[in-house]
């Protein structure tokens, strides 16, 4: 969250959120994230100074992407993320739910960041991934980079990218990629590797002092 998006409208009878951290919240964040409180503390007073009732939008959300890639289309992206984001499912981002996503995609081990790439590429969460839920997202992040990166012919359409994904990673050939056979594939895979560094452009919503 940028200069651009920090004007966020403050009504009197909009919700306002805590300006600080409780103890015993800090305490539940410090032992399930890898931040320490006072990194907490910081990420906190940034996300309820751009977000004053403690809940992310999503529009605000894509928002965020469009800063970060301008010569593209990220609004598809940024709303498969932010449903990864919304662990409860209630339409927003609480600080919790943002700051445990984002202890995981900037410092989880690469076990961590593979479990949440497959929630995020098992859109209906029945515990598989289907070719056409995988075509779905990477539709999504090549209108997002848009012409960035000039793609090799046999991966230049989503559809020719996942048949290639699939062909390695579909290790039963039944149409659809469990969790341990994504994990494994993606592990040899440095495209999905790379894939997880541009699912939360963290750099435009921390700030400096």
């Amino acid at each position: 969250m940028g200069k651009n998006n920090s004007k966020i409208k403050n009504d009197s009878n909009k919700k306002k959120a805590n300006k600080k951290l409780t103890e015993e919240e800090l305490n539940e964040l410090e032992s399930k994230t890898y931040f320490t409180k006072r990194e907490l503390k910081k990420w906190y007073k940034d996300f309820i100074r751009d977000c004053p009732s403690g809940e992310l939008q999503i529009d605000e959300f894509q928002n965020i992407y469009k800063q970060f890639f301008p010569n593209g289309d990220p609004t598809k992206f940024a709303s498969f993320v932010f449903n990864v984001f919304d662990n409860n499912g209630d339409g927003h981002i609480s600080f919790k739910e943002f700051i445990s996503a984002l202890s995981l995609t900037s410092q989880g081990s690469l076990d961590e960041k593979l479990d949440w790439a497959f929630s995020l590429y098992d859109v209906d969460k029945d515990g598989f991934i289907t070719k056409l839920e995988m075509i779905n997202i990477v539709d999504a992040i090549y209108s997002m980079i848009g012409n960035m990166l000039e793609l090799p012919k046999d991966e230049d359409t989503p559809e020719k990218r996942v048949e290639k994904i699939f062909a390695t990673m579909d290790v039963n050939y039944d149409g659809k990629l469990t969790r341990d056979e994504f994990k494994q594939g993606s592990k040899n895979d440095p495209w999905i590797v790379q894939a997880l560094t541009i699912d939360m452009p963290t750099d435009d919503i921390k700030t400096t002092e």
